[in-house]
């Protein structure tokens, strides 16, 4: 959170969500790293393509995306949750590029191009023998089995919706470290549970007023099975950044963003080193060779180099 904190710009963040319809989230399920991966690609390539076209935005934008696989019953429900800032660099570089206030993006433009782009990365995934098949759809597997039953799905509507933008930088750190890091189900929503039934909240999106708030009880055994559902692959990373964020160069873009809106970065000054007369740190557990106390001689960051010195003499156990 604090790293992300310092990528925060002085802007309007919109919050994009691309969906896939049920029947291929099946084949998803199936297939997690394969399809899971194809749809931060495809929804990231969206919204950086219509976003670069000169008649839309024509910048380069940020994007920090992160899958959901859940619906608020525990079902498979795969979905990227997108979060934008409102504008983004200019293609020379040079110029920061602002949105319309409370307007990002088209929602359909971007709906209509994320179902071609996926739909073409499913087949070639198909072509090189990434996608399994079970059960009624196990014909799925032949070529042209596959290229047929896609086809339906280029002529249906594909949902993308923005919802309303963040109340601001601190809002998207909340969301972020509200939504990052939790699988499934938090803690609040759980009623009871006991070795025959678990009974949790949920909400019924399919009631358009009034309380959407309902309480489910699973049997142990199926509530344990839709949980694991959503249990990601070893490894896979559910939390992506592209455009200007892409790790590669988020910190130069940042800097080079923050200078065109001039924002004023806080002045870091240097803690003075403590004087011989401080007591210095100590470890609770004594060193596993002597028995000694172990004193800290030194405290890095991840990701950064330790100084290359060895400890004080008395210190070496």
């Amino acid at each position: 959170m604090a790293a992300r904190a310092e990528d925060l710009l002085p802007v309007e963040y919109f919050h994009v969500v691309f969906t896939m319809p049920a029947e291929i989230a099946r084949i998803a399920y199936w297939n997690q790293k394969a399809v899971y991966g194809l749809l931060f690609r495809a929804s990231a390539q969206t919204v950086t393509a219509i976003a670069a076209d000169r008649k839309r935005l024509g910048a380069k934008v940020g994007i920090t995306s992160v899958l959901h696989t859940w619906g608020s019953a525990l079902t498979h429900h795969p979905h990227i949750h997108m979060i934008v800032p409102g504008g983004g660099l200019s293609p020379d570089g040079k110029r920061w590029v602002a949105c319309r206030p409370g307007f990002f993006l088209h929602v359909r433009v971007l709906a209509r191009l994320f179902r071609r782009l996926f739909l073409e990365g499913l087949m070639e995934l198909h072509r090189a023998g990434q996608l399994t098949f079970f059960g009624d759809l196990g014909y799925l597997g032949q070529t042209d089995a596959f290229a047929t039953w896609l086809a339906p799905f280029l002529n249906t509507d594909w949902v993308v919706y923005a919802k309303p933008p963040f109340g601001g930088p601190e809002a998207v750190l909340a969301y972020l470290s509200r939504y990052t890091h939790r699988v499934a189900i938090s803690n609040r929503r759980l009623i009871s549970a006991d070795a025959n039934t678990v009974a949790f909240r949920w909400k019924d999106y399919r009631i358009k007023s009034g309380d959407r708030q309902k309480v489910m009880r699973l049997a142990t055994s199926e509530f344990i099975r839709r949980f694991l559902i959503h249990v990601l692959p070893e490894g896979f990373h559910r939390i992506r950044h592209y455009g200007f964020l892409a790790s590669v160069k988020r910190k130069t873009n940042i800097s080079k963003i923050q200078v065109l809106l001039d924002v004023k970065r806080p002045v870091v000054t240097n803690e003075p080193e403590p004087g011989p007369e401080t007591n210095p740190l100590t470890l609770r557990e004594p060193c596993p060779c002597c028995g000694g106390q172990m004193r800290i001689v030194e405290i890095f960051r991840r990701g950064q180099k330790p100084m290359s010195r060895a400890p004080p003499r008395e210190q070496a156990a």
